[in-house]
């Protein structure tokens, strides 16, 4: 698809169920028309990972999604050798007398391609999109490494030599800001912020991705959950948890919120006891009374 303007993207997104305001769509449009890095910043359940997704339906290219952890190195992030078809094939040749040499051991038949080089290597067709998802969560070591191959979109691998993008990827990054990410790699992105919706958004959010709800219950579990988000919680549910909570109430046929599937369904957007806690009984009833009121 080509997006010539803001508000062309604006409207492709929504096309595909994602309701973007204008900022994130201005970010987005930079990031692939500035050929940049986006990098996506906010609270876990807020649509950063969906934004990459999206993208590449728009775009009609192939997603590659590299998980972040703490620990993660290059094997799992750009390669790694198969051992055991090296070793499978060293056996085959002194089978028949051979001796293997080094030079086929490591030949690009026995290379395990993880997402990074993935990424470089798909964009001979067409440029992919690279999601590197939720990288605070990696170490600052893999952070610098990262940074590095987003300069130049190449991989050297020793013994077959250097690999460089055709086509660099698009390439998203995610960060639920468990720590915080170097500025050194912040500055090579365009940075956008994911905030919790204001309800008009959410509402449209939950209408668009469930739109079997009711129009009242759509409005209530939207109000519960904007609530929800001024207590004082551990984890705060966002809008896939929203979402969730929805598409449930929907499974259960229901048409409108009531205390007692309030208390049932808890589960399905608080995931710590102490929250459950918390919010289960009087205040459960409190936040209803006050979704009602506002009807």
């Amino acid at each position: 698809m080509n997006i010539e303007s803001i508000d062309q993207l604006q409207e492709a997104l929504r096309g595909h169920s994602y309701i973007a305001d204008r900022g994130l769509a201005t970010a987005v449009f930079l990031a692939l028309k500035l050929q940049r890095p986006l990098f996506l910043e906010g609270e876990p359940g807020v649509g950063k990972t969906e934004v990459a997704k999206v993208v590449a339906e728009l775009l009609e290219t192939e997603l590659i999604r590299l998980q972040c952890y703490e620990g993660l190195d290059v094997n799992q992030a750009v390669y790694e050798w198969n051992y055991t078809r090296q070793m499978l094939h060293i056996r085959l040749l002194e089978a028949r007398g051979e001796k293997a040499q080094e030079a086929e051991l490591f030949g690009e038949e026995f290379l395990l391609q993880r997402p990074l080089l993935q990424a470089i290597e798909a964009s001979r067709d067409k440029a992919p999109v690279l999601l590197i998802d939720e990288v605070d969560r990696s170490d600052e070591e893999f952070e610098a490494f990262l940074l590095e191959i987003l300069s130049d979109f190449q991989i050297t691998v020793p013994e077959i030599g250097t690999i460089k993008a055709v086509k660099p990827p698009v390439v998203v990054l995610t960060s639920n800001r468990t720590r915080e990410v170097h500025d050194a790699l912040k500055r090579r992105c365009i940075y956008y912020w994911i905030d919790y919706p204001s309800f008009e958004k959410e509402l449209d959010i939950v209408q668009a991705k469930v739109p079997a709800a009711p129009e009242q219950l759509a409005r209530q579990v939207t109000r519960y959950i904007q609530e929800l988000r001024e207590a004082d919680l551990y984890k705060l549910p966002g809008v896939a948890e929203t979402l969730d909570w929805t598409a449930a109430l929907v499974a259960l046929d229901q048409q409108a919120l009531t205390l007692d599937v309030v208390h049932d369904t808890l589960g399905v957007i608080l995931k710590y006891q102490d929250d459950i806690g918390r919010i289960n009984g009087e205040t459960a009833r409190q936040i209803l009374d006050r979704v009602k009121a506002s009807e």
